[in-house]
């Protein structure tokens, strides 16, 4: 707690500093004509203005959002766009692993847990193919960073990425919107919402997003085998409102049918981080796996009622998801004895997610807020079970079964201690169970590598797993103070604790290896910030410091020569770093937006080890070995950008009397990153970057916009992560998508 202490100390002069010269700008602020919307949000189970929570959150909504997703990306195009925000996937369009100041989890199973929870709707979506779920009508999205253990419970230790979908109204509300690009991209998203009488009224919204296979296979001698995706998705709201009372009910589906991620074999020469000449990004050679297929459904439905009352208000959320599909993958990214580049053996593998069902309950009583003071209490109830099948073309199928239930109380209350200062203190008791056990093994599997009778021919060993059931209850609790500076500027800090409940991982059943558990983690970490809205309100600036501790952090050991994945705890975990949000009216036709995320990660533990690189040097490892282990003491946690750096940038004119022609660019820069527990020249990126452009025409009487877009221009070709079992394989972002995009509202 020493260097803890020290830090907070730091920051605390570091936000001091920081105000004084804020301030001296904003006096001497000139009057601009335009100023900055008020920017709304949720972040505490209440709706205020994000320049009042005491909480360091961004939130994205309009053009920016729109342009991030304009040639069709899943979720994970958010990774950059947002200070200390970054996502990655080795499992395709499904499955996106989120990190918060650095904090994630790298695990690529389908029963891995996750310390960002994805909110959608104001559900825990938990299961990684739930978190998926594809964007449209999207109102908002937000990220709030740090651990969020009071009002959501656990699995919330870095943060919290919360979606909220346009809602029914009274008044007639529709648009349509078609794009269409290379490689065969036609997305199309759209939404009609009207009053069915006075006290009903629905939305309707619906998304198809489509790109044609692109990705030749040169061993089969297909061309255009892989790379696309025909993903569908609707969802349906009908909204009651009489008086005091209103109940909202949420349907919704997901049917995709994709691509797993392409692995490209030795894409990275052994000493160096660079894609080599076996590298084409059109062009892959595999024998195996069905060019990658992928396949999901998923479904649900969520009713929310609220019921005002004299001085409070009584709010019910009740809420069940579902999914099932599978995946298949050639993971060694070529042919073994052919290439490229040295190949041991062939490696594919196959998941499917098996019958999930996921049942969510929530009931709060909470204030008006009226008096100088809020509060709110409530329970929550979740109760999740599914299975996961692995098939290995040696081991065959082998299927586990995961249940996990979990309860809580909690409680949080904010109170105006004078005009300029307010408190705020939460708690919130959870009690989490997990219940494992394993169900068929190594069906249809040969093993004929193994051999262990000397006979050359060795059936796979079943063993007798005995069921595994871990339970835990912690408490978690806030303490934030905010102090309004002006009436412009806040000052505010906040020290929170949090839990990663314990967690069961049983890939390895499937490798005829024990399933593996790892105790919770906790985390206590402090943070300090200014909001504020300069210039008269034409320039937004935002500023958070922070600092964490987390013991006993779970790390998931994945690949290397063991090629398992195991799940750890190490002594401690540590982050330190900083945020910056910057929002500039420039001028009436020029708007700007920066944000600046620095994240220093540290693994803390003198003896923990895990197994590197498979393969005689196959790769460079630089850490210290003991007895053929790397020491990753001091190490970055793994897939943590130490920086992320985002700019955009909106230029108008007025074409005549109802119009405008636009330009928009925006640009995310993300610096060094460790692929691995492990540190190794290989499988480290560095100043990885994406741009984007968007040139267009508005017409405001008959509102409509018709844009020439662009995403990653400029063709990058970044990798975003790596399988080291078998070779220097690796598998790298999406190609340059240009295209034309045609939106239209109607009210």
């Amino acid at each position: 707690m020493k260097t803890m202490n020290k830090a907070l100390v730091g920051l605390a002069v570091q936000a001091a500093l920081l105000s004084a010269p804020l301030m001296a700008q904003e006096q001497s602020a000139k009057k601009e004509t335009n100023t900055l919307e008020k920017i709304e949000v949720t972040a505490q189970k209440r709706t205020q203005s994000i320049q009042e929570v005491p909480i360091s959150i961004a939130a994205l909504s309009g053009e920016r959002l729109q342009a991030i997703f304009s040639a069709g990306d899943d979720v994970q195009a958010l990774a950059n766009r947002i200070p200390g925000l970054y996502a990655e996937s080795s499992n395709g369009r499904v499955a996106p692993r989120f990190y918060i100041r650095g904090l994630g989890n790298s695990d690529f199973d389908l029963a891995a847990s996750q310390p960002v929870s994805i909110i959608m709707d104001d559900v825990v979506m938990e299961n990684v193919i739930l978190k998926s779920f594809p964007l449209f009508d999207v109102q908002r999205v937000e990220v709030i960073r740090g651990p969020q253990g009071s009002l959501f419970g656990r699995n919330t230790t870095a943060g919290i990425v919360k979606f909220d979908t346009a809602k029914p109204g009274q008044s007639f509300d529709a648009f349509v919107k078609a794009a269409g690009g290379t490689y065969g991209t036609m997305n199309f998203e759209g939404a009609v919402g009207n009053a069915i009488n006075d006290e009903w009224s629905f939305r309707l919204s619906g998304l198809s997003q489509n790109r044609d296979d692109w990705v030749a296979n040169d061993f089969t001698g297909e061309e255009d085998a892989m790379g696309g995706h025909h993903e569908n998705a609707g969802r349906l709201q009908l909204l009651y409102e009489n008086n005091d009372f209103s109940a909202l009910l949420n349907l919704h589906t997901r049917d995709l049918d994709g691509t797993a991620s392409i692995f490209r074999a030795n894409a990275v020469s052994t000493g160096s981080n660079d894609l080599n000449s076996s590298y084409d990004r059109d062009r892959v050679s595999y024998d195996k796996g069905d060019n990658n297929f992928q396949k999901y459904r998923s479904h649900g439905a969520s009713l929310k009622l609220e019921k005002g009352f004299d001085g409070f208000s009584l709010t019910s959320i009740t809420a069940y998801e579902t999914a099932d599909g599978r995946g298949k993958a050639d993971v060694d990214g070529g042919v073994a004895g052919v290439g490229p580049g040295l190949i041991p053996f062939d490696a594919v593998t196959e998941d499917q997610l098996n019958d999930l069902k996921q049942f969510t309950q929530e009931l709060r009583v909470a204030s008006e807020g009226t008096r100088g003071y809020d509060w709110q209490f409530g329970a929550f109830f979740f109760d999740s079970s599914f299975g996961v099948t692995s098939i290995d073309g040696l081991y065959g199928a082998s299927t586990v079964y995961h249940d996990n239930y979990t309860w809580a109380v909690f409680g949080q209350g904010s109170y105006d201690l004078s005009e300029q200062l307010s408190l705020t203190g939460g708690l919130r008791y959870t009690y989490d169970e997990k219940d494992f056990r394993v169900g068929a093994q190594n069906v249809g599997g040969a093993c004929l590598f193994l051999d262990f009778n000397g006979d050359g021919i060795t059936e796979c060993q079943i063993q007798d797993y005995d069921d595994i059931n871990v339970d835990d209850g912690q408490l978690s609790w806030e303490l934030a103070l905010n102090y309004n500076l002006t009436n412009s500027t806040s000052l505010f800090s906040r020290l929170a604790s949090g839990f990663r409940a314990q967690t069961i991982q049983g890939r390895n059943v499937a490798f005829e290896g024990a399933p593996t558990t790892a105790d919770a983690e906790t985390i206590t970490s402090f943070e300090v910030g200014m909001k504020s809205d300069l210039l008269d309100n034409t320039l937004r600036l935002n500023v958070a410091l922070f600092y964490y501790e987390i013991d006993d952090i779970q790390i998931s050991a994945i690949g290397g020569e063991a090629q398992g994945n195991s799940l750890l705890n190490a002594d401690s975990g540590e982050g330190k770093g900083f945020e910056i949000d910057l929002e500039y009216l420039a001028t009436d036709n020029l708007t700007l937006t920066a944000g600046y995320g620095y994240s220093d990660t540290e693994l803390q533990d003198d003896d923990q080890t895990v197994a590197p690189c498979g393969g005689a040097g196959q790769c460079t490892v630089l850490d210290p070995m003991v007895n053929g282990q790397a020491l990753i003491d001091g190490n970055p946690f793994p897939q943590s950008p130490k920086q992320i750096v985002n700019f955009t940038a909106r230029y108008a004119v007025p074409m005549g009397d109802d119009g405008e022609f636009f330009v928009f660019t925006d640009w995310a820069f993300q610096g060094k990153t460790n692929l691995f527990l492990y540190d190794a020249v290989e499988f480290r990126t560095k100043d990885n970057f994406e741009g984007g452009l968007r040139i267009g025409y508005e017409n405001f009487s008959h509102d409509f916009t018709v844009a020439l877009f662009g995403r990653n221009i400029t063709d990058e070709d970044n990798i975003k992560g790596a399988v080291d079992f078998n070779n220097n394989t690796v598998f790298v972002n999406e190609p340059r998508i240009v295209g034309v995009e045609f939106k239209m509202n109607f009210y």
